[in-house]
């Protein structure tokens, strides 16, 4: 077996270091979305996030000399497009209605879930081997979760409405973004990380562009986008969130091994947790600190390799 903390310090690609890095500044924009989350609906932070992203990546490709329409097989940018879909405009908004429902270091345990789902999906879709200490490593992320509904940001027993129905935007959230980086795992082997990235942004903003104008609370949901006070906590958590880290997370699945790559992004389970213990004052409990460990060890097993 390959020692996890050898990976850390001695990276054999830069996949590895790229999804170690794409853990820690999701970490830093998941504080800042729940900051966000007080004043802004989920639907309208994720439109916002997805347009913003938009902006930076335009240029981004320019300064790298990428094209903007380069000669991609139909179905390529098909599957792109779907992955963007599922993994964006579908599990980041079940995310941040999650993480309102939640706080963020409980979201952070239920994060856990991302590393089987890929796994699993893997097996089902890519022919990927899975083992013994894969299912166990399931097992100690449900445990976790278990452990983790002791206790809310103050320490006392979390509602069971909110406890409920954040697992349920949880856990749907990690198993749609697992399937959505899983089904352009062959095309990321052929083409350029950023330009893909581009693509999938694209194919989750769109169909949130046409849904909110339908809903009767479109309103409400657009009002507080307009609102320049919103805007300290959704912009840098949008360049952190939908940008950098995502722009990191395609690079590490393209140039790590797939269960690799969600072994080093789980470390975000532990950024998280401090970082809300830091700024967001969330309280770390006995239950919570048990159920940290017992998700990151679980996520551990469940996707590397033995």
């Amino acid at each position: 077996m390959t020692s996890f903390f050898d990976t850390l310090t001695g990276f054999r690609s830069p996949g590895e270091a790229m999804a170690i890095g794409s853990g820690l500044v999701w970490a830093a924009a998941v504080i800042l979305y729940k900051v966000s989350g007080r004043a802004v609906h989920p639907l309208g932070l994720n439109l916002f996030k997805n347009v913003l992203a938009l902006v930076f990546m335009a240029p981004t490709m320019l300064l790298l000399g990428e094209r903007l329409l380069p000669a991609v097989p139909a179905r390529s940018v098909g599957l792109l497009l779907v992955s963007g879909f599922l993994g964006i405009a579908v599990s980041d908004t079940l995310f941040f209605y999650c993480l309102n429902r939640l706080g963020a270091s409980l979201v952070a345990i239920v994060d856990c879930f991302y590393s089987p789902f890929v796994i699993g999906l893997s097996y089902i879709i890519l022919s990927e081997r899975m083992s013994a200490w894969q299912l166990v490593g399931v097992a100690l992320i449900i445990s976790a979760v278990l452990a983790a509904s002791r206790s809310n940001t103050n320490g006392a027993p979390v509602p069971r409405k909110d406890l409920v129905v954040g697992l349920v935007y949880g856990v749907l959230a990690m198993f749609f973004v697992a399937l959505g980086i899983v089904i352009v795992k062959p095309v990321l082997a052929t083409e350029s990380v950023v330009w893909a990235t581009l693509v999938r942004v694209v194919g989750g903003t769109i169909p949130l562009g046409l849904l909110i104008p339908l809903l009767r609370e479109r309103r409400a949901i657009l009002r507080p986008l307009l609102e320049r006070a919103n805007w300290k906590a959704m912009v840098p958590a949008s360049f952190f969130g939908s940008y950098l880290s995502l722009i990191l997370w395609m690079g590490g699945m393209k140039y790590a091994k797939v269960s690799v790559a969600a072994a080093l992004n789980q470390l975000n389970t532990i950024f998280i947790v401090v970082l809300a213990a830091l700024f967001l004052k969330e309280r770390l409990g006995f239950w919570k600190i048990a159920a940290v460990l017992l998700a990151f060890l679980g996520a551990y097993l469940a996707a590397v390799p033995f």
